[in-house]
């Protein structure tokens, strides 16, 4: 099997395991955000594994791009470097996934609060594609929150990759971490996906409001127009509303996460 394949496979299981342990906690931080916790997880359940092995296989042609010899492990600016593009790869796969879930949540949310009076607008995650491609602009409406995406994947998991890279050497005592135990591996992608959040978390909340928005009534005309107003309204707080759901799903969301490839990984050889 093909390095290609393997990361691949490695992060379909990946992206399988964080989805499982982290869901519940994304619920209730995009709750907070908007004022059944697996609510929403079609969408995310039907793409975490083509998500997943984007971004990790992504990262990993990075690295052979980066590495200066065959199995010669990487600096860990060379990880941020490797983490950066793998960002870019995904956000065009978060973007529209989000755009669905934040919908269905929001959805779920605002009914809630209403008693029961709020009508249920979407039936499920491809009642939702199809509104946004009849009615908001077609596959454009889809990648709606386009932009603070990127804002967040590609420092977010430039952050990530390389304070995963980082922990692992501090724990291995140098470059070569492949006697880590799974002990070790839990704990430096658990911080290192806390440092996702630290990093980005205000442009997360500007994309969850954009792409929650009306379409025909926007209260924001952008990703600028909403961080202004946010901060206006609600001070620098409101722009991190749900930030510690946020981070309680990161870290046991992330272990698991990065446990799981490592594991799978390291199993096919």
């Amino acid at each position: 099997m093909g390095d290609v394949a393997k990361d691949l496979t490695a992060g379909t299981v990946g992206g399988a395991a964080q989805l499982i342990c982290g869901h519940p906690f994304d619920t209730i931080k995009l709750q907070k955000v908007r004022g059944v916790l697996y609510k929403g997880m079609g969408a995310p359940l039907a793409t975490v594994a083509a998500f997943n092995a984007v971004l990790f296989t992504v990262r990993g042609q990075m690295e052979t791009l980066l590495r200066s010899a065959p199995d010669v492990p990487l600096t860990v600016s060379q990880q941020v470097v490797a983490g950066a593009g793998a960002g870019v790869a995904v956000s065009f796969l978060a973007c529209p996934t989000e755009l669905i879930k934040c919908r269905l949540q929001a959805q779920s949310a605002l009914a809630t609060a209403g008693s029961g009076t709020v009508a249920i607008k979407y039936g499920g995650p491809m009642d939702v594609a199809r509104h946004v491609l009849q009615s908001e602009g077609g596959a454009r409406g889809l990648f709606k929150g386009l932009v603070p995406t990127f804002a967040r994947e590609v420092p977010g998991n430039a952050a990530m990759f390389g304070v995963y890279e980082a922990l692992k050497q501090y724990l291995a005592g140098g470059q070569d971490t492949s006697s880590l135990g799974r002990g070790s591996l839990i704990l430096a992608g658990g911080l290192a996906g806390a440092s996702f959040w630290v990093s980005v978390y205000p442009t997360d909340v500007v994309k969850s409001v954009l792409q929650i928005d009306d379409y025909k009534n926007p209260k924001f005309s952008g990703s600028m127009d909403a961080f202004r107003k946010i901060l206006k309204t609600e001070g620098v707080k409101g722009l991190y509303k749900g930030f510690g759901p946020a981070m309680a799903r990161s870290v046991p969301a992330n272990a698991a996460c990065f446990l799981a490839y490592e594991v799978t990984r390291s199993s096919l050889g």
